[in-house]
């Protein structure tokens, strides 16, 4: 028999005896929450980090990947990505394999698009591409369009160009092409007047919401250049709009995160489906944690 009902995966700066610093903190408070929510329930569950080499995958039902933000780290991806493959095979993840690996690349805004999920207009650049970024900006015919890497995280070479900053960025462009997919967005400008939605959807169901703002003469909602999060009550169009781009994913995910937005239209559309280690601001909703566990618990451990 296993010997955990559930293991939490993290990233090791997060198991470290001395959290670094006030980030770390909060993101081992969400694995705290979610870590006792899943004990009063009754689960045998533990915490360890991805690639803890000493772990045996065997040893426990299922693993939830809940705070693995070291993956889009330089050469991180492929160990993670080789890691999937042998452990999917070991135990049961959380959510499935297949969602894991749809959602790592941003390609998959396609797919939503495809099923009737409104996206903001965006082009995909493939690896290799021998035009300028200057050439296809100026195909594109956008303003002040978003260029970001296909596969990312955390903001990571996430540009708003301007005449100012083309022909520098222009330059990290050619070197990131020649290693990735890079895409291009449409800015859509109520993410700097109206902020992000954060829609956290439990097996179908809406949960709990924050709105992120960027700060003053940003784009970027991620805390990480000084965004804030606020507590927010969606309408009813807005819960019913996550719920629906949760709902043509196949399989379901148990745990997800709907990023959208107002676009130039005033019509909702997604940024960002969050289904590999989404944050969830356990800490701004107290019974959110529970909601999880509530749902760990009917899809794997009732008769």
């Amino acid at each position: 028999m296993p010997g955990y009902d559930i293991v939490l995966l993290t990233d090791s700066r997060f198991t470290a005896p001395n959290p670094p610093d006030q980030y770390a903190d909060n993101v081992i408070l969400e694995d705290q929450l979610l870590m006792q929510a899943l004990l009063d329930k009754g689960l045998n569950a533990y915490k360890t980090h991805w690639d803890d080499p000493k772990f045996d995958w065997t040893q426990t039902k299922c693993a939830i990947i809940r705070t693995t933000w070291d993956i889009y780290n330089d050469g991180k991806l492929e160990q993670f990505e080789a890691w999937l493959d042998q452990v999917k095979d070991q135990t049961q993840l959380i959510n499935a394999y297949s969602t894991i690996r749809w959602n790592i690349d941003k390609h998959y805004l396609l797919d939503l698009a495809e099923r009737g999920i409104k996206i903001p207009p965006t082009i995909f650049i493939p690896k290799g591409e021998n035009r300028s970024l200057q050439e296809i900006v100026k195909v594109s015919n956008w303003k002040n369009p978003i260029l970001k890497p296909a596969i990312s995280g955390g903001g990571r070479h996430t540009y708003r160009l301007d005449d100012e900053n083309l022909d520098e960025i222009a330059l990290t462009f050619a070197k990131l092409i020649q290693t990735e997919t890079m895409l291009l967005q449409e800015f859509q400008h109520n993410v700097v007047k109206k902020g992000e939605l954060t829609l956290m959807v439990f097996n179908g169901k809406y949960s709990h919401a924050v709105l992120k703002k960027a700060k003053a003469g940003d784009f970027r909602v991620q805390d990480d250049f000084g965004g804030t999060v606020h507590a927010y009550q969606p309408s009813p169009e807005e819960v019913a709009f996550a719920e629906k781009v949760v709902s043509v994913c196949e399989p379901k995910p148990l745990q997800a995160r709907v990023d959208f937005i107002w676009d130039n239209n005033e019509e909702l559309c997604v940024s960002e489906l969050e289904l590999i280690e989404p944050e969830l601001w356990f800490r701004n909703q107290k019974e959110a944690p529970a909601r999880l566990a509530d749902v760990i618990v009917d899809e794997y451990f009732k008769p």
